[in-house]
């Protein structure tokens, strides 16, 4: 870039070197922080106090135990999966300790659901906890044996059939203050309110919040392919799976890829992404089976096209940046649309494909702003996915 002196910055490495972030956990999600715009975010739609519906229920502990025996308390829709993130059995059991003593839990926050059935949005994880410990079979986990506790140590190793009687009961008679929040309030409206909450624990992460809120087959679709070893591979297994990092993701490329992006008007992103999950939900599985395996051709197709920098600025580089969160939907759903004779050929002319990539991403000014700097903004958008939709056709045509 001309006009600069030794000991000035470059504008544009600042697009190149963000850093990585930081989930609601503290630890890095292995994908590079989004810039926001220059100017204010606009606040979100106004919407009528009057739509907000929400009750404070008082609860026991054996009514939600018997709810979730129903069916009508969703739990953890894929506790198996994200056991390994769940508390560990010294966490638990200090919950069940402070039960046990009286120390009353904050409220948990629930989303009504059609037939009166109850979402947890936050408190899955203590829920989970009482769950383990005095019903483990309505979850199929491995029962909870106390260990670590601070003041009742004389029962350390007892599952729940070996507590005295009084405990029992104390523990199933416990009442804990739910806030339902009942279905007719608006979809958005119901996610602006978990948004805000911060109860015990981490806070809730946008992801997070979308899973518990929306139920369907969305969910398991996902976060399968948030597993699918393709996914892994192209991205260096380097995005995180706490906290939802790696379904987010997913879902940003579903949005994407079932909404044209020449077709996309700003908007509050989050919802949008949304009513991705009701799009999701409502494909046939065929349609969902072809989804999946495009997706698997997509990553296929990026790792051998680009290599370690598959999904990364640093194509062009010797230094391998973090997945960028905006450069991997525009590729993937760009790879995902064509034919695999399309794809073939450009992993047959990667390098054609990689010198065109690195090219635009450092003389294109507008196309690096889009990958890093309000990546939800119409304009950016578009030119995003036409930049890189223009590069793979000029390589396929033989321009």
């Amino acid at each position: 870039m001309a006009g600069l002196e030794d000991d000035e910055t470059d504008p544009r490495d600042l697009l190149f070197d963000n850093p990585v972030e930081v989930g609601a956990n503290g630890r890095p999600t292995g994908v590079e922080v989004e810039l926001p715009a220059d100017e204010p975010d606009r606040a979100g739609e106004p919407f009528d106090p009057d739509s907000v519906s929400i009750d404070i229920l008082p609860v026991t502990v054996e009514e939600l135990l018997d709810r979730l025996g129903r069916g009508a308390l969703d739990l953890a829709p894929d506790f198996q999966r994200r056991a390994a993130s769940m508390w560990g059995e010294v966490q638990q059991s200090r919950l069940i300790e402070s039960m046990l003593l009286g120390i009353p839990l904050p409220p948990f926050f629930m989303a009504q659901q059609e037939g009166d059935a109850w979402s947890v949005v936050d408190g899955t994880q203590r829920l989970t906890a009482l769950v383990r410990f005095m019903a483990p079979e309505l979850v199929k986990a491995a029962p909870l044996a106390l260990r670590g506790l601070d003041f009742l140590g004389q029962l350390d190793g007892k599952g729940y059939g070996e507590l005295p009687g009084r405990l029992r009961i104390r523990l199933r008679e416990t009442r804990i203050v739910v806030h339902l929040v009942r279905l007719g309030t608006p979809e958005a409206v119901k996610f602006n309110v978990f948004s805000r909450v911060n109860a015990a624990g981490l806070p809730l992460t946008r992801q997070e919040i979308r899973h518990a809120m929306i139920p369907g087959p969305a969910r398991d679709f996902v976060a399968d392919l948030a597993e699918e070893p393709a996914f892994g591979e192209a991205t260096g297994f380097s995005v995180s799976n706490e906290r939802m990092t790696d379904r987010e993701m997913i879902l940003r490329y579903l949005a994407f890829r079932l909404s044209p992006p020449d077709e996309y008007r700003q908007q509050d992103f989050d919802q949008f992404l949304n009513e991705a999950v009701h799009r999701v939900n409502g494909l046939t599985d065929d349609e969902r089976a072809w989804e999946a395996r495009q997706f698997r051709e997509a990553m296929k197709c990026a790792l051998a096209v680009f290599g370690r920098h598959a999904f990364r600025k640093s194509v062009g580089r010797r230094r391998k940046s973090p997945v960028n969160k905006a450069l991997f939907e525009a590729v993937a759903v760009n790879l995902a649309g064509l034919e695999d004779h399309q794809r073939e050929l450009l992993v047959t002319s990667r390098d054609t494909v990689r010198a065109d990539l690195a090219y635009q991403l450092d003389a294109d000014w507008n196309f690096a702003r889009a990958l890093s700097v309000a990546t939800s903004d119409e304009e950016n958008v578009r030119t995003r996915f036409r930049v890189v939709r223009q590069l793979f056709q000029g390589v396929l045509s033989g321009d």
